[in-house]
């Protein structure tokens, strides 16, 4: 028998409007919004579902993601179904230390609303990420390196996508070097700060203290952490990787290699958009991959 992961997007895949059937259809998913809303202080239930500009900005974009995983979440584990492993891209590996257990809905909706808040004030002025598509990863790697100014690897997403954070100067830079060197494209994402670089160590150490507050049950499913693109063993680990993970690259790739070494054949991306199910196909398009994003999607499941 194969395994089944869980895996969660991150910033980037939300929209007005996900999780609304959820929200009307199913009772433990409005109690999700609701909960959101109240350990938040903000009405995220309208901020996921009538038109509104803050749905992306950071600081609000986190809150309004994770509300709509977690109740997606919710109602596939009311029909029985659970993991054998899980994960998530940034932000999304909040919803997997719900799926894992080791964190209530509740104490996850009150850090990510600090994590959004943290990591917005951590560079007002902005700075860049940018998606360079079809390079080789070690020669981005080695263009960062030699770029003066702060530029850095964000996410090792699949291959031939990598997306590269900074200084908003160094990355414009890095990406003449990159275009220079073979790159297709490089895309600049619409994102409201450098996120995972190491201008974000000091939204790091703030979330940390707010982290010293909550209380973490034992690893029931085990998860993958993006800084190591491996299972975390003990629930000690999980909050200085939570410190980490905000200054450092996600290693997406890395850990869906991981989970397909220890024998995951099927996985299910539960969250708004298809950006997980893209990567998966890159990375090993003979795995099955299932989409839980509406309502009528959890039949497939069963």
């Amino acid at each position: 028998m194969g395994k089944t992961a869980f895996m969660f997007p991150g910033q980037g895949a939300q929209y007005v409007g996900m999780g609304r059937d959820f929200y009307e259809q199913i009772p433990i998913c409005k109690e999700m919004f609701e909960l959101a809303g109240k350990a938040s202080a903000l009405d995220v239930a309208a901020l996921c579902f009538e038109e509104n500009e803050q749905i992306n900005i950071t600081e609000y974009t986190q809150i309004a993601m994770l509300a709509a995983e977690v109740a997606m979440l919710k109602a596939v584990e009311e029909r029985g179904i659970k993991p054998d492993v899980t994960g998530g891209l940034s932000l999304g590996e909040y919803g997997a230390l719900v799926a894992s257990g080791v964190m209530t809905p509740e104490d996850v909706f009150k850090i990510v609303r600090k994590r959004g808040i943290y990591m917005q004030e951590a560079v007002p002025q902005g700075g860049a990420m940018v998606a360079v598509l079809g390079l080789d990863t070690a020669v981005i790697e080695k263009i960062c390196e030699e770029t003066p100014g702060m530029v850095t690897i964000a996410n090792y997403n699949c291959p031939g996508q990598i997306v590269i954070t900074g200084e908003e100067g160094a990355a414009q830079a890095a990406v003449e070097k990159l275009t220079a060197a073979g790159a297709k494209r490089c895309v600049t994402l619409k994102v409201s700060g450098p996120f995972h670089s190491p201008l974000l160590v000091g939204a790091g150490e703030k979330l940390a203290k707010e982290l010293e507050q909550v209380e973490l049950n034992d690893i029931q499913i085990p998860y993958i952490a993006n800084v190591t693109a491996d299972y975390v063993k003990d629930k000690a680990e999980v909050k200085p990787l939570l410190e980490k993970q905000v200054s450092s690259p996600v290693r997406w790739q890395q850990s869906v290699e991981r989970m397909i070494a220890d024998g995951v054949d099927t996985f299910v991306e539960i969250g708004p958009g298809k950006t997980l199910s893209g990567f998966m196909r890159k990375i090993d398009k003979n795995r099955k991959v299932i989409n839980i994003e509406k309502v009528e999607d959890l039949e497939k499941l069963l």
